[in-house]
């Protein structure tokens, strides 16, 4: 009975710290395509199963989470279900044709709309937009932001202020010094030699490890990179076997007090 107890406390453990709550920058976006309605991003932490995470191109009023802070009216909010299993740090996935009710999709877990009233306008705009991703209590109730990406300006087309967001840290802008608001970017960098998957989120953050389209041309059949990022450092350990392996060793210890 000691040893059943033992496995299933290991269990709750294993899940609760697979769920761990997510900060600013723990996932940042990869990929932005106005003319294909998606977008893709990184995860830097395993995401526990069946976790959610809400997008929205409503702008942030700018006021403080839980002091008047709100998005306001007239465009989308979607969310995301990571699905059955663990997604391991370093997964890169992609979010198409959000604008669809039949097509939109996600490379992993379920993506689908959040029917709000107002909330009608589910395409991504070619100028002056701006995405958020963020988890709440709802799609309306934000919590904690995790990152956001702008084809326009920060300062006026979907504020980060009060988000603890910072542009090139947690947030990218790619407009930069453009006098167009570009419909199509993609991060380039380097997505592998970093020793931890933390070091990489200046690089994605950096406008300058971006191919962005200056020229607006038409992208709506590009497909973006969904190759992973690795980190020498830190190769996720799937959470089957961390939970195997601590059982085993918990199990053994039982049997050394009891001897």
């Amino acid at each position: 009975m000691v040893r059943k107890i033992f496995a299933v406390s290991l269990l709750a453990l294993g899940v609760n710290q697979a769920n761990a709550a997510l900060v600013g920058g723990d996932i940042m976006f990869t990929s932005f395509n106005a003319d294909e309605d998606g977008f893709s991003l990184v995860t830097f932490v395993n995401l526990g199963a069946n976790s959610t995470i809400y997008f929205t191109d409503n702008e942030w009023n700018g006021s403080a989470i839980g002091s008047g802070g709100a998005f306001n009216t007239g465009e989308s909010y979607s969310q995301w279900n990571t699905g059955g299993g663990q997604i391991d740090a370093g997964t890169v996935v992609r979010f198409n044709n959000v604008d669809s009710a039949t097509l939109l999709g996600a490379s992993k877990g379920t993506f689908g709309r959040v029917t709000v009233s107002g909330s009608s306008n589910w395409g991504i705009s070619n100028a002056n937009e701006t995405l958020y991703a963020y988890l709440g209590s709802s799609a309306t109730a934000p919590s904690t932001f995790l990152s956001a990406i702008t084809n326009g300006n920060f300062a006026v087309d979907g504020p980060i202020v009060n988000t603890g967001l910072v542009q090139g840290i947690t947030a990218v802008d790619l407009n930069g010094n453009l006098t167009t608001s570009p419909d199509y970017g993609v991060y380039q960098g380097p997505r592998t030699g970093l020793s931890n998957f933390a070091d990489y989120k200046v690089l994605v953050a950096n406008e300058a490890n971006w191919t962005v389209d200056a020229m607006n041309g038409t992208y709506a059949a590009t497909v973006p990179s969904t190759t992973a990022f690795t980190a020498v450092n830190n190769v996720p350990v799937p959470a089957s076997a961390w939970l195997l392996g601590s059982a085993l060793v918990g199990i053994a210890g039982l049997r050394r007090r009891k001897v």
